[in-house]
């Protein structure tokens, strides 16, 4: 039954290696047999999803706006214009001026060049304290340090978009991007907001960005395989994307007053933190698919799996055992994109009960058919390394 303080989905922005926009995703991502796009020599042996051709004039058009962001930022707040645009609310000042905003955001992007310089300098001086101080003072940007700030992202949305009510950033891999959901659709049930903006990006294609997976032996090498087909395979299993995911979300009777289209309602969005050390992640991943109220008959998934040896078998086995469950794993077209791994599955989710279609398979050898409309959607993001969460979408 709903009620007026239901959490919808009113705007979605996506921008992935497949291109922009809900209705490029869906025409691609709902075509049987798609094939991924791959980028494989420019950071062998690790394969990448690269980005599309942006025109960034689109949705930032101050050009010292553009220049001041590096990548990862201007690919959110463009994904954050898309999703505005799509829920009518961008430049409308009274929606834009009452609008709350919750980030799923990385500590940013080196300077790759700076760290290269302060390395090579280092090796010929002994007072690398002074040398540093020096290097900060002449080489830096004045508001930033080596990389960039994580709320940076917020603000920038702000300044473009002109989005000035409440803000929040998260940061912490996938779970920033469950959180940044969790408690924007929790913000909206208690009433302490009626529409928010909520999701966050990653540009991949950096070699300090594919630094942080690897270090911890996460990256997949060798030839690029499915996401649920990494096992045994050389490296860790992942393979990251660039790509970015906002969503607008509103109290049903806010989207209802003002005759905006509904893409679907988000149900629970529920979160946990296993202590997979000690081998708790399988029963993490079981509560979690209980708490989210899975309803009775055949149900498709959206899993955000990320192909991370451990991560991924325990979530395919939790999901293979509950036999009413199609998953699909979209890690498989689109890569990792950390951050807005978990958006990026709520939106997936919310289009196909919006199409009253599913997706077909991504991989043959692992997923099967659904057959008829799916009227909710389970959308998972189960950590790389940590954090776990799912999100149950269901038709308006």
């Amino acid at each position: 039954m709903s009620s007026p303080h239901d959490v919808v989905i009113t705007g979605i922005g996506l921008v992935s290696s497949l291109g922009e926009g809900p209705d490029a995703h869906w025409q691609k991502l709902a075509q049987p047999g798609r094939e991924p796009v791959l980028e494989a020599g420019r950071f062998a042996p690790y394969t990448v999803h690269p980005l599309p051709e942006i025109d960034w004039n689109l949705q930032i058009a101050k050009r010292g706006d553009q220049r001041q962001m590096e990548t990862w930022q201007r690919l959110g707040t463009y994904a954050a214009g898309l999703a505005l645009d799509d829920a009518g609310i961008k430049g409308n000042d009274e929606l834009c001026t009452t609008m709350d905003m919750v980030v799923a955001a990385g500590g940013g992007e080196r300077d790759e060049a700076v760290d290269a310089d302060i390395l090579a300098a280092s090796e010929n001086r002994n007072d690398r304290g002074v040398l540093l101080n020096e290097k900060l003072t002449t080489e830096l940007r004045p508001t930033l340090f080596l990389a960039q700030l994580s709320n940076l992202l917020a603000g920038n949305i702000s300044i473009v978009h002109k989005v000035t009510g409440s803000s929040r950033t998260f940061m912490g891999e996938e779970g920033a991007g469950v959180a940044a959901v969790e408690t924007a659709a929790a913000r909206i049930r208690s009433g302490q907001s009626t529409h928010i903006l909520v999701g966050g990006a990653f540009q991949t294609e950096h070699s300090d960005m594919l630094l942080g997976y690897e270090l911890a032996g996460y990256l997949h090498r060798g030839p690029w395989k499915p996401v649920w087909q990494r096992q045994g395979a050389e490296g860790g299993g992942v393979v990251s994307g660039s790509g970015g995911a906002f969503l607008v979300l509103e109290q049903r009777e806010h989207a209802a007053s003002r005759g905006r289209k509904i893409y679907a309602e988000l149900g629970p969005v529920v979160s946990g933190r296993a202590r997979r050390a000690r081998g708790e992640l399988d029963a993490e991943i079981a509560l979690l698919l209980k708490q989210a109220l899975l309803p009775n008959g055949k149900l498709l998934a959206m899993s955000g799996a990320s192909g991370a040896h451990a991560a991924t078998s325990a979530e395919k086995a939790a999901l293979d055992a509950n036999p009413a469950i199609s998953a699909r794993g979209f890690t498989t077209l689109t890569g990792h994109m950390k951050e807005a791994q978990f958006p990026f599955a709520v939106a997936l989710a919310a289009l196909a009960v919006d199409r009253k279609a599913a997706y077909p398979v991504f991989d043959a050898t692992a997923e099967k058919p659904f057959e008829g409309i799916p009227a909710s959607v389970l959308a998972t993001a189960i950590g790389y390394h940590q954090f776990e969460g799912v999100a149950l979408v269901n038709a308006a």
